[in-house]
């Protein structure tokens, strides 16, 4: 080999050794702050970028407020990231600004909603779980469990994943389902649930669509009313809901593993930037039903952000 030759093998050993130039990853999320679900997807996104070196900026909205986020993807939009991850609750909201953002060239994956339409407005891949196959799965184990008459509890009325999980539960479930509407609030859930129950004994089983925020309060309501022939399931794992699952004051929880949500997309993202690389579909990150044999192996987890 010349020294021409070794000079430029060298110096292409370097630029595979040197540190990769900090990519710029935003995420918009629809979560509200009080929302303990979220600060999971967050930990994941930081993780990534910690992993990837990237510089990752996660954006909210303080409460569910379309307006507020389409604002958010449109600023995001103008600082022209090296990538942009949305959740897409709201697909006629926010969809115009996140046409705006492909049409800008800004690469989008969409995570944990949207998965029905996020190819349809321009993102790359959708990482989550189905919302309403994952309601059909909740609703045909709760019958399987002998429930006959449930509600499901919608802490984010105008969540078109929301309401895709309690139209799938009321297809699997097969028996009369009512959809109880409630604010983002664990003492209105509480209060909401327990006039449920009081007002129809028939009801036999209850579907949180949030484990901290619906399936905790569900089960100090049925707890208050003694009522121990009622089952329970909620979407999503808090430490509490579990410890809930494993004593069986609770049937299962609904896991979409939405740390893999903040991360995956951020990773693909960074990898992109630097070397063109993409998966070539979707990613489904749930859903997993955690039963009682189950739960107590997740809850240390759960109670560090994790799952």
């Amino acid at each position: 080999m010349n020294r021409y030759a070794a000079s430029a093998a060298v110096a292409a050993l370097m630029a595979l050794a040197a540190p990769a130039m900090a990519q710029n990853i935003i995420v918009v999320a629809h979560g509200q702050a009080n929302d303990p679900f979220w600060s999971v997807v967050k930990n994941g996104a930081a993780l990534a970028g910690e992993h990837t070196g990237a510089t990752v900026d996660f954006r909210a909205p303080e409460i569910f407020d379309m307006v507020a986020m389409s604002q958010l993807i449109d600023a995001a939009v103008n600082q022209q990231p090296d990538g942009l991850v949305v959740s897409i609750p709201d697909p006629d909201a926010l969809g115009p600004s996140i046409r705006r953002a492909v049409e800008a060239g800004i690469p989008v994956i969409s995570m944990n909603s949207g998965a029905d339409v996020a190819a349809d407005l321009g993102a790359r891949l959708h990482v989550g779980q189905s919302e309403y196959d994952a309601g059909v799965a909740a609703g045909e184990r709760l019958a399987e469990l002998g429930g006959t008459k449930g509600i499901c509890v919608n802490q984010e009325v105008g969540n078109v994943s929301l309401d895709q999980r309690c139209a799938g539960f009321a297809e699997g479930f097969g028996n009369p389902v009512n959809v109880i509407p409630t604010q983002n609030d664990p003492t209105e859930v509480q209060a909401r649930v327990r006039a449920a129950l009081e007002s129809d004994p028939e009801v036999d089983t209850v579907l949180g669509l949030g484990a901290s925020l619906v399936g905790e309060p569900t089960v100090a309501a049925v707890q208050a009313l003694g009522r121990d022939d009622v089952l329970i399931a909620s979407f999503d794992l808090s430490a509490g809901f579990l410890e809930a699952v494993s004593e069986g004051r609770a049937a299962f929880a609904i896991d979409q593993q939405q740390y893999l949500q903040g991360y995956l997309p951020v990773t693909f993202l960074a990898l992109h930037a630097q070397y063109g690389l993409m998966p070539g579909g979707d990613v489904p990150s749930g859903p997993n039903l955690v039963m009682q044999e189950a739960a107590g192996q997740v809850i240390e987890l759960s109670a560090q952000g994790i799952r």
